[in-house]
């Protein structure tokens, strides 16, 4: 077996969306599979002779207490060489909140006297333990279908076919480091827009937001530099088996500098022919 894909998280953060999208890729999915199950399935699929040489499995709170034993069940299987990836999926409050209006399903931690506030905050303790063992963590609170579609195409297709994957992510130092960076990138000695009159209520995607930074000798000779530098580690993580890799540019609040620059890197990336994905995290929270 090539890949096994352990797909995780909270409910409404696009779970569900990654296996289908996985499925269209040649996977072989199983949704909610009991964690006690996983080694004989995976013993199963390694001795089907290479019939099935990618698969994914969605595990999550449905589980319930029978989710503990899995991070156990992990290190055995990655003793035993097993080539297993786990993806964990994760989202704002407000935008698991805003989904789950939307569709009017029920979270599964809902309890009868209880908000979906408290739901969800009950998930995030309770997958804790498992999500400390990712080697992805996803945040999807940016993302629409289609750019979670392709984020996944590029990451877990074949081989050979869209090369490494990137995600950029802007985000507010004020708000913490993303946890799924690979490369942090500190934009907060730019000039501040905050502090331009008419700017402050825009964002880093606007033109005049991007034309003020543009301007200054500061975030050229720093864009500059920051191209040459991805330009070089890209095809040096490519060689050394990386399907994907996560680059997040902070300023103070995450609404100017660091989503200009992102959307600044995400234009010389696409035009490079890489794929690219990009989340502003932080845009709205002030």
């Amino acid at each position: 077996m090539e890949r096994l894909v352990v797909i995780s998280g909270l409910s409404g953060s696009g779970k569900s969306l990654a296996a289908k999208c996985l499925e269209d890729l040649g996977y072989f999915c199983v949704d909610n599979i009991p964690v006690a199950l996983i080694p004989p399935f995976v013993e199963l699929l390694q001795r089907g002779g290479g019939s099935v040489s990618r698969a994914a499995m969605v595990i999550d709170v449905r589980e319930g207490e029978f989710l503990q034993p899995f991070p156990g069940i992990l290190e055995e299987l990655r003793a035993k060489g097993s080539p297993v990836t786990v993806l964990f999926f994760e989202a704002a409050d407000e935008a698991l909140k805003r989904r789950f209006s939307e569709t009017r399903r029920p979270h599964p931690m809902l309890e009868a006297e209880g908000t979906l506030e408290q739901a969800i905050q009950a998930e995030r303790a309770a997958l804790a333990p498992l999500r400390e063992h990712a080697d992805r963590i996803l945040d999807t609170t940016r993302f629409n279908a289609h750019e979670l579609r392709k984020f996944l195409k590029a990451a877990f297709g074949a081989p050979g076919g869209s090369g490494l994957n990137v995600h950029l992510v802007s985000f507010g130092f004020k708000y913490g480091v993303p946890a799924e960076a690979d490369l942090v990138f500190d934009v907060r000695f730019l000039p501040n827009p905050y502090f331009v009159e008419g700017l402050r209520p825009l964002d880093g995607r606007s033109m005049e937001v991007q034309a003020y930074l543009h301007g200054k000798q500061e975030t050229a000779e720093f864009l500059r530099r920051l191209q040459d530098f991805v330009d070089f580690l890209i095809p040096k993580y490519a060689a050394e088996g990386k399907s994907y890799v996560t680059i997040t540019l902070g300023c103070t609040g995450g609404k100017h500098r660091s989503v200009a620059l992102a959307e600044a890197l995400r234009e010389h990336l696409e035009a490079a022919g890489h794929p690219v994905a990009v989340s502003h995290r932080d845009l709205g929270k002030e």
